[in-house]
């Protein structure tokens, strides 16, 4: 019996973050949690269940990825400019995952989760400082190096966890002057599953995914991403969004005291 019931759970869990990943981000923040409880007191059950997640999520990004091809075209340059960091960012996070001590990841893990609902709280104000979506100017010099080194430190948060890297960098990749915020999110979703592929294969290469969990999450994932894309648009973004918030808060309060 408990057994169908963390099926269930765990293929509900990676549905709704399938579905939330297509329309507003963060699905991580509800397959993680559900993960880390089906696991228990697991050997290394943290990390276990962050992989495990990132694999699940992995099919669903690449689906995203797909969505936008009709604008890579435009941003080619800047694509080919940021592979390099972000390859580099997420290798080093996931072997940083791999190689540091269970103890680790659970310690940071709170802040981690608590970082990633605030990105989501406070996006709407970053999209108004940073000018996202507003023509800029094309960047030279420090201002380059400095979205470079930002792309860099942006994969290997999402190497190590990955909650609110599309937030991260569409901060930066504001400063590239694209024009279009459709391009932007082309260039933000095709770095974010560079970023996940590398995790992915590292992790696979690491055995520390679960997969007997991980197949139907999988395919839970990619069932959610499709009514995502196909439905989402039908429902309130906003409504989406403070449902991923609350979430993110009640998970980060539950790490804090557990």
């Amino acid at each position: 019996m408990e057994e169908l019931w963390n099926f269930i759970s765990l293929s509900a869990a990676a549905l709704a973050a399938g579905v939330v990943n297509a329309v507003a981000g963060g699905g991580t923040l509800i397959t993680f949690p559900t993960l880390t409880n089906v696991l228990g007191t697991a050997a290394e059950a943290g990390k276990i269940a962050n992989v495990t997640s990132t694999v699940a999520l992995f099919p669903g990004s690449i689906a995203s990825a797909y969505g936008y091809r009709r604008e890579m075209a435009e941003i080619r340059e800047w694509r080919a400019l940021l592979l390099g960091p972000s390859i580099l960012g997420g290798a080093a996070g996931s072997l940083l995952l791999i190689l540091l001590p269970e103890l680790f990841f659970k310690t940071v893990v709170p802040w981690l989760i608590l970082l990633a609902t605030l990105l989501f709280l406070l996006q709407p104000t970053l999209s108004r400082v940073m000018g996202i979506g507003l023509p800029h100017a094309r960047p030279h010099g420090r201002t380059l190096c400095g979205v470079l080194v930002f792309q860099f430190l942006v994969a290997t948060y999402g190497g190590y966890f990955g909650a609110g890297i599309g937030i991260l960098m569409l901060s930066s990749l504001s400063l590239l002057g694209i024009p279009d915020i459709h391009q932007m999110n082309a260039l933000k979703t095709i770095l974010a599953s560079v970023i996940n592929g590398i995790s992915v294969i590292i992790f696979i290469l690491s055995g520390k995914i679960d997969w007997g969990w991980a197949w139907p999450m999988i395919l839970a994932a990619a069932i959610g991403g499709w009514l995502g894309a196909a439905y989402g648009r039908k429902l309130p973004r906003s409504l989406i969004r403070w449902f991923v918030i609350f979430t993110g808060f009640i998970v980060s309060i539950y790490f804090f005291l557990k």
